[in-house]
C-alpha cells in the first residue's frame, strides 16, 4: 500500500512546482504528433481550432506589449510549436473531412462550418479568391519581411558581439561596473545573438507552413471529389459544393492564424529597443507633430471637394485629423509651459549646493587605445591575452615597487591605424606603436 500511494502520488508532485512546467513542452509535442495520427471528433476539432485562434491572438499582443525583442526571447520556440499545431489540425480536419463530407457541411465541426458558410457566404469561389490571397499576403509579403529583416538582424548582430563584449570588458577594468553586471550583460549579448539566428530560421517555418495550406487545400478539393463520387456516388456538382466549402473553411480557419503569427513575427523582428512598447513608439512618434495633421487634413479635404468624390468620408476623415492636430497642439504648449517654468526652482536648488566629484568629468587615469585588427588581442571571446596580461603586470609591479598602478581602460579607436596602439595618462597620448 505504501509503494502504491507513493506511485499515486508521484505525478501529482511532478506537476506542482517548476517540475510541472517542464513538462509542458514534452507533453504539447506529444499531443500534437499524436493528433496526425488518431481520429479526433468535430466537437475536439472545434475546441483545437478555436484554441489555436485565441493562442495566435495572444502571441501577436504579447509581442505589441514587449519593450524589446529579448522580453519574448521565447518566440522562435513559439513560433514552431504554433506552426506544427495548425498543421497536426490540417491533417486531424482532412481526415474527418474525406471520411464524413458526404453528411453535411458540419462533418468537420461548427468551425469549419463557420468559416466556410459566413465569411466567404457560402460561395466556394469567393472562398478560394479569399484563401489565394490571404496565403499570398501571408507569403509574399509579411514572412517574406520578417525573414529579411531577422536574417540582416542576425548578421549584424553577431558582427557586434565583440565590440560588445570588449565594451563590457573596458567598463569592468575600469570599475565602472561590478563582475555580477558584466556577467549579466555579456548574457544578454549571448542571448541576442541566439535570438536573432533563432529567429532567422524559425521564419522558414511560416513559410512552408503558407505552401503547405495551398497543398492542403488542392488535396482536400481533389481528394474529395474522388472519395465523394467513386465511394458515396454523389453527383459532380453536389460533392464539388460540399467538400470544396469544407477544404476552404479549414484552410481559413489555419491561415487567419497563421497570418496572425506572421505579423507578430513582423513585429518582433522589425521594433527599435526603446522604453516604449510597439503601440507606445507609434502614437508618441506617428501623431506627435500637429503640422502633419493639418496638411494631412488639408490634402484629404481639398480631395473631399471634388465632384464624383466620396465626400462625406473624406471630410470625416478631414475633419478628425484637424481635431487631433489641435489637441497635439493644445498639449504640447502646456507640456511647454511646463518646461519653460521649471528652470527656476532648479536654479535655485543648484545654488543652494555645493560642488562635489560627482561634477568632475571622469578621465582615464590611463587608457590603451587598439586599432579594429588588434580587436582580438583584447577580447575574451576571441582568446585574447592581453587582459590577463595587463593584470600581472599590475599585480607584480604593486608587489615590487610598493606602487598600485591605476587600471587600465582599453577601447578601439577607428581613427587610427589598423594594427596602430596608442598609450594614454589622463586622456593625453604618451606613447604609440603599431
Amino acid at each position: 500500500m505504501t509503494l502504491a500511494n507513493s506511485l499515486l502520488r508521484l505525478p501529482r508532485q511532478m506537476l506542482a512546482g517548476n517540475q510541472g512546467k517542464g513538462l509542458v513542452g514534452p507533453i504539447l509535442i506529444i499531443l500534437i504528433l499524436s493528433m496526425m495520427v488518431l481520429p479526433l471528433p468535430p466537437f475536439l476539432l472545434d475546441l483545437l481550432f478555436t484554441f489555436n485562434i485565441a493562442l495566435s491572438i495572444m502571441v501577436l499582443l504579447v509581442s505589441m506589449y514587449t519593450m524589446k525583442a529579448l522580453d519574448f526571447a521565447a518566440f522562435p520556440a513559439v513560433l514552431l510549436f504554433t506552426t506544427l499545431l495548425r498543421l497536426s489540425l490540417n491533417v486531424a480536419s482532412t481526415r474527418v473531412v474525406l471520411m464524413e463530407g458526404h453528411t453535411g457541411p458540419d462533418a468537420a465541426g461548427k468551425v469549419i462550418e463557420a468559416f466556410g458558410h459566413f465569411l466567404v457566404g457560402g460561395n466556394f469561389a469567393v472562398g478560394v479568391m479569399v484563401f489565394i490571397i490571404l496565403v499570398v499576403i501571408n507569403f509574399m509579403v509579411i514572412t517574406k519581411g520578417a525573414g529579411r529583416i531577422a536574417e540582416v538582424g542576425a548578421r549584424f548582430t553577431l558582427d557586434a558581439m565583440p565590440g560588445k563584449q570588449m565594451a563590457i570588458d573596458a567598463d569592468l577594468n575600469a570599475g565602472l561596473i561590478g563582475e555580477d553586471v558584466a556577467r549579466k550583460r555579456r548574457a544578454e549579448v549571448a542571448q541576442e545573438a541566439d535570438f536573432y539566428g533563432s529567429m532567422d530560421g524559425a521564419s522558414k517555418f511560416v513559410r512552408g507552413d503558407a505552401v503547405a495550406g495551398l497543398l492542403i487545400l488542392v488535396i482536400n478539393i481533389i481528394g474529395g471529389l474522388i472519395v465523394g463520387m467513386a465511394q458515396h456516388g454523389l453527383g459532380f456538382s453536389e460533392a464539388a459544393t460540399t467538400y470544396t466549402l469544407l477544404a476552404i473553411g479549414d484552410g481559413l480557419v489555419a491561415q487567419i492564424p497563421a497570418l496572425v503569427i506572421s505579423t507578430a513575427a513582423g513585429v518582433i523582428v522589425s521594433r527599435v529597443t526603446t522604453d516604449e512598447d510597439v503601440g507606445g513608439q507609434l502614437t508618441g512618434q506617428l501623431f506627435a507633430n500637429p503640422r502633419v495633421l493639418f496638411l494631412t487634413a488639408g490634402v484629404i479635404g481639398l480631395m473631399g471637394l471634388i465632384p464624383g468624390m466620396p465626400n462625406l468620408a473624406f471630410l470625416i476623415i478631414a475633419g478628425g485629423l484637424v481635431w487631433l492636430g489641435r489637441r497635439v497642439m493644445r498639449g504640447g504648449g502646456k507640456s511647454a509651459d511646463t518646461a519653460v517654468a521649471a528652470p527656476a526652482p532648479v536654479v535655485t536648488a543648484l545654488e543652494s549646493q555645493e560642488a562635489t566629484w560627482d561634477d568632475v568629468a571622469l578621465v582615464d587615469p590611463l587608457g590603451l587605445e587598439v586599432g579594429y585588427r588588434l580587436i582580438s588581442l583584447v577580447d575574451k571571446t576571441q582568446n585574447g591575452e592581453l587582459l590577463g596580461r595587463i593584470k600581472s603586470i599590475r599585480k607584480k609591479f604593486a608587489q615590487d615597487i610598493g606602487f598600485l598602478v591605476p587600471v587600465v581602460h582599453i577601447r578601439d579607436n577607428l581613427e587610427i591605424k589598423p594594427n596602430a596602439y596608442v598609450v594614454k595618462l589622463k586622456g593625453v597620448q604618451i606613447g604609440q606603436g603599431e
